[in-house]
């Protein structure tokens, strides 16, 4: 909507990317902000709480904590974005079915657990898993449709290792399910999985915008692929909504974000990776994530394995907890790694 003032203006500030992005972050925030309170105090009249897992005992005195704040945040961020993007831009187009998609995902999830009052009782672990893969298989099938490069690409060099085709299309989808249910894994503790998003959205909404300029591609030595700037707007609108959904997340939480909010929050991240030909690299954008999936995998192969465990619980943020660390100082730690690894794949990224 915005963009289209700027032919209508006699200036053209508003077709500027960075413009816009400012715009729509604060848009965002400020639905946000305006919309959580209400969200807050429905979902507390309606007993919309989140069922506490029954293995989680430190978590038992947040059975009353309303959820499913991430509904509120993904319709700030969608308006934001419709607001003040480039609606004719495909790429644009294709961030949106990715946050809408995977938020239904995750809506239909939450739903079936609080209507149930029990957290084993949302979507099935199978259902779920088909409905991501349908999601990812049509986003990653797009974008091969639209002619986006396949080429592969790893930090420090300057050009692609080699050109994978129609293979990519496994390879992003894979990328899809392993950050949307890593990013899901990680929104355990008050603000633990809000903070490091907003970081990897920051690091990879700067990447997607030097991918997409023509000047700055070439002065770093990356890829252009022309239009994959306009996802700083995406970028901007999801950044400002979850620092106003932050406000009321942080610990001690008066709301959390449910798989509404962490499925859409790891399919935007895995498709700004790919846009930005940068899934290597996630690795280190996406510390937090990869570590508690990490810790996830390691905890059932060495008890399938040796009949032993290697934490005391997975994912490894309650294995902390279990060895009586204060619930603010895991957050805390854990939010300063992710910005100390994002740091160091920003400078990874000029290496070339």
């Amino acid at each position: 909507m915005i963009y289209f003032l700027s032919e209508l203006l006699p200036f053209h500030l508003f077709s500027y990317i960075s413009v816009r992005a400012g715009i729509a972050f604060f848009i965002g925030l400020a639905l946000t902000l305006y919309l959580m309170p209400k969200y807050i105090q429905w979902a507390k009249a309606k007993n919309a709480n989140q069922p506490i897992n029954k293995y989680v005992t430190a978590h038992e005195g947040k059975s009353k904590t309303p959820t499913m704040g991430g509904a509120v945040f993904l319709f700030a961020s969608v308006l934001a974005i419709l607001i003040s993007g480039d609606i004719t831009n495909l790429y644009l187009l294709g961030g949106l079915f990715v946050v809408i998609g995977f938020g239904f995902i995750g809506l239909k999830d939450d739903l079936g657990k609080v209507l149930s009052g029990d957290n084993l009782k949302g979507l099935s672990p199978r259902g779920k898993f088909i409905l991501q893969i349908v999601i990812a298989s049509l986003v990653s099938i797009f974008l091969v449709i639209v002619g986006f490069p396949t080429d592969f690409y790893v930090p420090f060099l300057k050009t692609p290792l080699f050109d994978i085709s129609y293979f990519m299309i496994i390879f992003w989808i894979v990328i899809f399910l392993a950050t949307t249910n890593a990013v899901n894994l990680t929104d355990g503790l008050d603000g633990l999985a809000t903070v490091p998003s907003i970081v990897a959205f920051a690091s990879l909404g700067l990447i997607t915008y030097v991918t997409g300029h023509a000047i700055f591609s070439e002065y770093l030595l990356v890829p252009n692929i022309k239009g994959v700037g306009e996802m700083a707007i995406i970028v901007g609108a999801f950044m400002g909504a979850l620092f106003g959904f932050l406000w009321f997340n942080c610990y001690p939480a008066e709301i959390f974000m449910g798989d509404t909010g962490s499925l859409s929050i790891g399919g935007l991240i895995a498709y700004l990776a790919i846009l930005g030909k940068s899934e290597v690299l996630l690795v280190l954008i996406g510390i937090i994530f990869v570590s508690e999936t990490a810790s996830v995998i390691l905890q059932v192969g060495s008890y399938k394995l040796r009949g032993e465990r290697i934490f005391l619980m997975a994912p490894i943020h309650h294995h902390f907890e279990l060895k009586k660390w204060a619930e603010n100082k895991i957050i805390v730690r854990f939010w300063m790694i992710a910005v100390l690894a994002n740091v160091l794949a920003l400078i990874s990224f000029k290496f070339r």
